[in-house]
């Protein structure tokens, strides 16, 4: 019998009209048990499925109330804190005498660990002591450090005012964050449209306790994320600007209408999972990997851009792209060309040693490299102008 992941993987739009208590149903006994059939399927499916299923199954947990929903809403919250960079430690569904009764460990790249309580609802009081008491005993077992380490609840909904005032008035106060489902969601959507990795790191550390008489930090927050999410479009008009002629500019300065953005992604990485047989889970905005981080791609695309009788593409190649790609045991760089049917997957290790003959745009912003790619006659060429006027690489073979 195929496990749900199986079944997911060979038609993607499976699970889009069923219920989560309907998936649930075909894993193992369709019960959620610690360290069971169901329980590793489900955990495995939720590690391929994109965040827009995370959301929905996230919304059947809330809405349903289904027998499990509350255990699988654990394992979703979880997810979602393994998408958004940290790594995670499951802990039990139903808690067990001598063990400790936490719902998950959130460890950050920097250290700092967030002992997880998750509930579907605020409409009972929650015992802060015990899950004070879940963290203190994390401490004293050297799993989790005191100094850096702290408290957060996700609550299935955004109504929370009671139970901000029984924390707001605990001994605890200090010690706990407070977030919804629906925000957390939110926050992961975020991530996925940003262009750089460092700057979700800045983000998550709303979710750590901080005092907030003095608002520098949030302030540097916004202007980061503002900066970020501002950083493509920056980089499309600086190529268009250089790429055209003076009369063009003056045409296109002159004129109301903006080009309307290509937008193929998708469709690319559809055909690269097929080529490569690997489920890519999106990190940024143009940036995957697979479940366990060794393998991974930067995806652009580019409309085509009349140069005579030729066309060509412009693409921008950044450095956090670079080093995200030399992290991975394999990596790719694809570059869609106009439509999905034009798409190039050149593997890392033979990219970057082109990348040094690229030219470059260099400010107080920002600085990153132009990937040019010529097609000429059917044949694709890679412009290498560092190396001198109109050297190129065919990369006709690496189309997919």
């Amino acid at each position: 019998m195929n496990s749900i992941t199986e079944i997911w993987a060979k038609s993607k739009g499976t699970f889009d009209s069923k219920s989560l208590s309907q998936i649930l149903a075909f894993a193992g006994d369709g019960k959620l048990k610690d360290n069971n059939v169901t329980s590793r399927e489900f955990r495995d499916l939720l590690d391929q499925v994109p965040s827009s299923l995370l959301k929905q199954f996230a919304d059947n947990c809330l809405t349903d109330g289904f027998s499990d929903s509350g255990l699988a809403l654990q394992d979703i919250i979880n997810q979602i804190g393994t998408r958004l960079g940290f790594t995670i430690e499951h802990g039990l569904y139903r808690g067990k005498q001598n063990d400790i009764g936490f719902d998950g460990i959130w460890t950050s790249t920097e250290g700092h660990s967030l002992v997880l309580e998750v509930k579907t609802t605020d409409a009972y009081r929650i015992n802060l002591d015990t899950i004070a008491e879940y963290r203190k005993k994390l401490i004293e077992q050297n799993r989790i450090s005191k100094t850096q380490s702290s408290i957060l609840i996700v609550v299935g909904r955004q109504d929370t005012g009671d139970l901000e005032a029984q924390i707001r008035g605990s001994q605890h106060a200090w010690d706990i964050r407070l977030l919804s489902t629906d925000s957390l969601l939110k926050l992961l959507s975020l991530k996925e449209t940003l262009n750089d990795t460092k700057t979700i790191q800045q983000i998550n550390e709303l979710l750590k306790p901080r005092e907030y008489t003095r608002i520098d930090k949030l302030i540097e927050l916004i202007f980061l994320t503002s900066k970020d999410l501002q950083l493509a479009e920056q980089t499309d008009e600086d190529i268009e600007e250089r790429e055209e002629l003076p009369t063009e500019k003056k045409k296109r300065k002159s004129s109301d209408d903006k080009a309307t953005p290509v937008n193929f992604h998708e469709q690319c990485l559809t055909r690269i999972t097929a080529k490569l047989n690997i489920n890519f889970i999106k990190q940024t905005r143009i940036s995957y990997t697979n479940k366990d981080k060794t393998t991974g791609l930067i995806c652009a695309i580019s409309k085509p851009h009349k140069q005579g009788q030729h066309e060509k593409f412009w693409f921008a190649f950044h450095p956090h792209q670079n080093d995200f790609l030399k992290t991975l045991d394999n990596a790719y760089v694809a570059f869609g060309c106009g439509s999905p049917d034009k798409l190039f997957l050149i593997p890392y290790k033979e990219f970057e040693p082109l990348v040094k003959n690229f030219w470059t745009t260099e400010n107080e912003d920002r600085m990153y490299w132009h990937v040019v790619i010529h097609n000429r006659d059917n044949k694709y060429l890679l412009a290498q102008p560092q190396i001198e006027k109109g050297s190129m690489v065919d990369i006709t073979k690496y189309k997919v």
